[in-house]
């Protein structure tokens, strides 16, 4: 069973699998720290001070041991307080929008600088379509010169 399981792991996909999600987890804290410190506060700037984790709605009681503010989300959670954090909701929303669309350029770039369309061996045959058109051109070409 080891000897199975050392042919499993060495396999390459589950290398760049995991090398990928140790990139990816990397790359999520890159973007998490975007969103909260760069993004989100232009935002709350932008909209008179919105802070989008500050929008939530109490769901139960606070713990009467509990004396810090009553508009601190994390302190509350923290508190154990339930409460209904769509504020919270929208950031991580927002935080995902950006983390897709920096994947989706990245994966664009990669396309471009990896693509190599390898040219047709030279001893290949030419496609019958390919071929018809060259004579129709030829002709054209042809008749042309002759008028």
């Amino acid at each position: 069973m080891w000897k199975e399981f050392r042919t499993f792991i060495a396999r390459g996909n589950v290398l760049d699998l995991a090398v990928g999600v140790i990139i990816g987890a990397a790359f999520g804290t890159i973007t998490k720290s975007l969103t909260d410190d760069l993004i989100m506060p232009v935002v709350g700037w932008l909209f008179g001070g919105f802070d989008f984790s500050s929008y939530f709605v109490r769901l139960g009681e606070i713990p009467a041991e509990y004396k810090g503010s009553l508009t601190d989300y994390a302190a509350l959670k923290a508190a154990g307080v339930p409460l209904f954090g769509f504020g919270q909701f929208v950031t991580v929303v927002i935080n995902f929008l950006i983390l897709a669309f920096m994947i989706f350029l990245l994966v664009r770039f990669a396309n471009r600088v990896l693509r190599h369309e390898d040219p047709a061996p030279a001893d290949a045959p030419e496609p019958a379509d390919i071929a018809l058109l060259r004579e129709i051109r030829d002709e054209l070409k042809s008749r042309n010169g002759a008028a």
